[in-house]
Parts: C-alpha cells; structure tokens; sequence
C-alpha cells in the first residue's frame, strides 16, 4: 500500500471493535453478578431510531453518552443506573459509547463526554454534561418530569423517579399508558399503520389528548421518512424550488432531526411560491408539522403568524 492510500478508517475501526468489546465484557460482568439495570440498552446506528426515537414514543428515554475508558462517564453510568432502577422501568436508559459510535456523538453534535439528554417523542431534551453526581441527575430529572406533567405531555400519575436512595430491582414498575403500551406492540413488530390507528382512535375518542396528537404525528412523520434519501431529496430540492415533493421530504427530515424552524420557514416560502391546489397541499402539510410539537410552543406560534402573513 503507498502512503497516499492510507485512510484513518482501518484505525477508526479497530478502535471501535475494542471499544465495543470492552462494553460488552463489563456488560457480561454485571449479569453475572446480578447488578445490571434491567431497563438499559446500548445502542448503536442499527438500533438507534428503534430503541431512542421510536421507543421514546411510549415512554422517556434518557440518553446516555459515554467513554468507556473514561471514569466520569462509569460515575455518571453508575448513578444513572441507579435511578432507572429505582424508578422501576418508568423510563429507559440508551447507551452510546462515543469510541465504538462515533457518527452516532457527530449526528447528536456531543462536545464531551459524559453527555445526556431525555428523549420523549421523538425530542431530543439537552441534559447535563460532564460529572455528575446521583443528587445532581436527580434534580435534573425531577425538574424535567415537572415539567412535561405540567404541558401534559406526560400523565399526572408519572413520577419519574422512586424514593431517595431507592435501586433495588424489586422496586415496582409504573404502569403503562395502555394507549402507549399498544402503540409500542404495533412497533415492535414494525406496524405503522396499526400505530397510527391506535392513536387516531384515541384522539377522536378524545380530541384534547395532547399525548395522542403528539405522537399520532410523530408516527406519520417517522412512516414518511422510512423509505426517504435524505441526500438525493435534499439534492432535488437544492435544484429545483418549484419541486414540492422534495421541499416537503426536507422539511419532514428537518423536522425530525429538531430543525423545526428550518422546516417551517421551508414550507412558508414554498407557500408564498405556490398556488391553488399546491399551495394548499404544502399548508396542510405544515400545519400536520406543526402537530409534532406541543400546543403554544413558540416556535409553532411564530410559524402560524408567518403563515398567515403568507397565504394573505
């Protein structure tokens, strides 16, 4: 091999193989000594859209960047640990090792390690970064949970943590949302349409289900997206800006990536740009956008302003 053909990514690879390995024997360990949380996962590019965003539908995921190698990251690993178990399965734990995923730590833009973040609905919700102790992790999950009770994006029962210095396993797991817990099985098994009839059904049984509308949209914005090619789309639209189906295909992956105001600016000026049939399809479209969000968020109370400015 010349100089000129080498490429970092034999070592990029190697590093991530070891580090990969080195997870899965500390894992190992902890099942044989009886210590692992039940409710933790480690995550990779395969699973990641199943096991945090998809998941995430049915209940919080807190998201977990580490290094293994690093000492803060197996005392904020610990700790977390700790309180899922505690909380008995009222959330979940993703685990990203920054060395064995390093595309996953550049998507999420993680500057350092430990990094974490709750994941509910799809929405990634930015959490501490750097050591952090039990206490700590503690306030900033209870003060998080507060807060989606109080937008009602989670139940009233919620807790979301059990009692201090609680992490035995034989701590009793919340129930389930029923409606969630059926929206979830529908996934599982790859069911988008049963997902979307089990939502649809809940909000028309109940039209002020801010819970049900959140998701009903998520699931019709994750089912778009599943056979999309961000880049060629993204190409499309770069291309040409009269072409509305890819405007709409990019504004869906902004949306879902959190870039709410690109993809709400996006689909305004292709409002503006539009007429008749069109731009009544390209409204409708923005508007089920704006459903992914909760009622009042600013960002939707700006867009609709802009809209309207827009369409008259």
């Amino acid at each position: 091999m010349q100089p000129s053909d080498y490429s970092m990514q034999g070592a990029v690879d190697l590093g991530a193989r070891k580090a990969a390995m080195e997870r899965e024997a500390k894992r190992e360990a902890e099942r044989n000594s009886g210590t692992a949380n039940p409710y933790a996962i480690d995550v990779d590019e395969s699973n990641f859209q199943q096991e945090v965003l998809e998941a995430s539908l049915s209940a919080p995921v807190v998201l977990a960047v580490l290094q293994t190698s690093s000492e803060q990251s197996a005392q904020v690993e610990a700790a977390i640990d700790r309180l899922a178990v505690g909380a008995g399965g009222q959330w979940r734990v993703a685990k990203v090792d920054v060395q064995a995923n390093p595309q996953i730590a550049q998507a999420l833009r993680v500057q350092a390690v430990p990094t974490l973040a709750l994941v509910i609905g799809g929405q990634v919700v930015p959490g501490p970064v750097g050591p952090a102790t039990e206490e700590q992790l503690r306030d900033w999950l209870s003060q998080i949970f507060e807060e989606l009770r109080k937008q009602q994006i989670l139940p009233p029962e919620f807790t979301g943590l059990g009692p201090e210095g609680a992490g035995g396993p034989e701590q009793e797991q919340a129930p389930q949302d029923p409606i969630d817990a059926e929206a979830q099985e529908a996934l599982d098994r790859d069911d988008f349409e049963a997902a979307e009839a089990v939502y649809a059904k809940a909000l028309e049984k109940d039209p002020k289900n801010e819970n049900a509308r959140q998701k009903l949209a998520w699931v019709r914005l994750v089912r778009r997206l599943r056979d999309v090619d961000a880049a060629a789309v993204r190409k499309a639209a770069a291309d040409d800006p009269a072409d509305v189906d890819a405007h709409i295909a990019v504004a869906d992956i902004d949306t879902y990536g959190g870039k709410f105001e690109d993809a709400f600016t996006r689909l305004i000026n292709l409002v503006r740009n539009t007429r008749d049939e069109e731009r009544e399809r390209v409204r409708k479209h923005l508007v089920s956008l704006f459903e992914v969000l909760p009622a009042g968020d600013p960002v939707v109370s700006k867009a609709r302003r802009s809209l309207t400015s827009a369409l008259f």
